[in-house]
């Protein structure tokens, strides 16, 4: 027997199947998590990028 004929004889349409529910699972828990966050911890999060730059420690201007 040649391991393409031992492949060909598994039944291995359940691991397809069982990915794509392991990642909408995550996926529909990582959506409702962001949906559910308050607006004003997402407001102080969305001005993140024009904050001026701190350095690594936390002093202004540090690079």
């Amino acid at each position: 027997m040649r391991l393409s004929d031992i492949m060909s004889r598994m039944d291995l349409t359940i691991w397809p199947v069982a990915a794509l529910v392991i990642f909408l699972g995550i996926f529909i828990l990582i959506a409702m998590r962001t949906m559910k966050r308050p607006g004003d911890e997402l407001a102080s999060e969305a001005t993140l990028p024009l904050q001026d730059d701190t350095g690594p420690i936390g002093e202004p201007g540090r690079n």
